[in-house]
Formats: C-alpha cells, structure tokens, sequence
C-alpha cells in the first residue's frame, strides 16, 4: 500500500510538472554531446537562447484576454509548483514577481529555463534557493507573453 502511495504521488508530481529528461541532463531536443562547446555548457538552439526577448511591449493597462489565457496557461502548467502568494511551494510565489524581474527575463526563462539555469546568475541563485530544476514545460512565446500578463493581473496592474 505504501508502495501504491509513493509511486501514485511520483506520477503526479512528473505529470504536473511535465516530467524530466533522462540523467538530469541539460538537453535540447535534437542536441548531441558533440554539440557541447568547450566551457561544458551544452550547444542551444539560437531561436531559443536565454537572451530570445530582449524588448517586450508593455502597455501601461492590463490586456484582460491575454491575462485569462496566461491564467489557462498557469492553471495546467505551473500551478503544481508555484502559489499566486509570496509562499513558497516547489517553486518560488508568484506574488511581485513582475516587480523582481523583466519581462524579458521571465519571458526567456518561462521559455528556456534550461539555458537561463546554465548561464543567468539569478536563474542559478533562484535554483539554490528552491532546490528544484523547473521543468521545460514547453511553453510557446505567445503563452509565456500571456503568462507575463497574467503575473501582472496578479500583481494588482489594471
């Protein structure tokens, strides 16, 4: 029975939090070992490098639909590990986080977490305070953009 338990929470937690690649290694799909330079950092696709966003558009109000789309996006791919509140559960609360980051940085990291872990210092040091890798959850441009609204709504902007 105790057995059952720990490996339904297990699945859970993967299938939340959309599972992990093999060995705990940094990969992008289709990336060989070859295709590591010499630093030991693996090779990443330039469409998807940590710095992808480098000016996002803000408009002064909140966009109510891309905020209800990112809330969508929350709900089914971040929720598992991440409270709306300044609480900690895997991951850090998202309360303020618009205020602590760019949305470029969150941008990038929400769509290349991977790559922003190996090179950006305050990925690395968000990583030793949490203690989790966040997964590659797949998350397109347009929702990681909708996602940033919503962090904002949940922020307070209007």
């Amino acid at each position: 029975m105790k057995k059952a338990l720990i490996l339904s929470v297990i699945c859970v937690v993967l299938a939340a939090c959309g599972g992990a690649n093999k060995g705990g290694e940094n990969t992008t799909a289709g990336q060989d070992a070859a295709a590591a330079p010499k630093d030991g950092n693996p090779s990443y696709d330039p469409n998807r490098g940590s710095g992808k966003f480098t000016h996002v558009d803000i408009a002064p109000a909140l966009n109510e639909a891309m905020a209800e789309n990112g809330k969508k996006v929350f709900e089914v791919k971040c929720s598992a590990c991440h409270k709306l509140t300044e609480e900690k559960l895997v991951g850090p609360g998202w309360k303020g986080v618009t205020s602590r980051h760019q949305a470029e940085w969150i941008m990038n990291f929400v769509t290349n977490t991977d790559e922003m872990i190996s090179k950006d210092p305050k990925a690395q040091a968000m990583l030793e305070l949490c203690l989790v890798r966040m997964p590659n959850q797949n998350v397109t441009d347009d929702d990681a953009r909708n996602i940033y609204e919503f962090m904002r709504k949940n922020d307070g902007v209007k």
